[in-house]
């Protein structure tokens, strides 16, 4: 279901990081061990920092993944809506915020102004 909000809403399939970085780990510890072996000590730092990023990704994904569905939402639980953008959400301009209000108008909250209290000096 588009709702056209999906950058804020957006969720990431855990399981799929969660298996492509397992991957990446594998194939990072065979890189870094291979060139390290054939002498290319460049290559097996190249390696050896993809290594800490893909572990540390892993470790990212697998705290996402242990605090629940909050974070990875089953396919059973729709997608959250969306916040309504204060600034087009059908109000006149003058009741969104103090800064835009027209003349006149003494309540920012779309409500008229109170009226002044009674003169009871002679």
């Amino acid at each position: 279901m588009r709702t056209g909000s999906e950058p804020r809403t957006a969720r990431s399939a855990l399981r799929a990081r969660f298996w492509l970085s397992l991957w990446g780990l594998v194939w990072a510890v065979v890189g870094t061990v291979a060139f390290t072996l054939a002498g290319r000590p460049g290559w097996a730092v190249a390696s050896g920092v993809l290594l800490l990023v893909v572990t540390i990704d892993l470790v990212v994904v697998l705290r996402h993944i242990r605090q629940g569905p909050h974070y990875q939402p089953g396919p059973d639980i729709p997608p959250y809506r969306p916040v309504d953008d204060p600034l087009t959400d059908g109000r006149p301009a003058d009741a969104r915020s103090p800064g835009r209000h027209s003349p006149g108008h003494g309540s920012t909250d779309g409500r008229p102004p109170a009226p002044p209290p009674p003169d009871d000096h002679p």
